[in-house]
């Protein structure tokens, strides 16, 4: 499927951001997509993935700042 889905973080709780990113990854099946946008790097969220699933999400800058990061995570596996 190449379907993707856009989720704006920038208007979700901090505490609140990982764990909705999360529940949204999971949702996905493989081939579907996932587009964040942060008003920052999401690198932490990167190295959290890849050790967490090694494998399991391909990831694409789209936009790289300096005020708005846009990433595309692809479910691979």
């Amino acid at each position: 499927m190449n379907s993707a889905t856009e989720l704006d973080v920038r208007v979700i709780a901090p505490r609140e951001k990982h764990p909705t990113i999360h529940a949204r990854l999971d949702a996905l099946t493989t081939g579907e997509m996932l587009t964040i946008v942060n008003d920052h790097d999401p690198r932490p969220l990167r190295f959290e993935l890849e050790a967490d699933y090694p494998g399991r999400y391909a990831w694409e800058y789209v936009e790289s700042g300096p005020e708005t990061w846009r990433v595309n995570i692809r479910r691979t596996e």
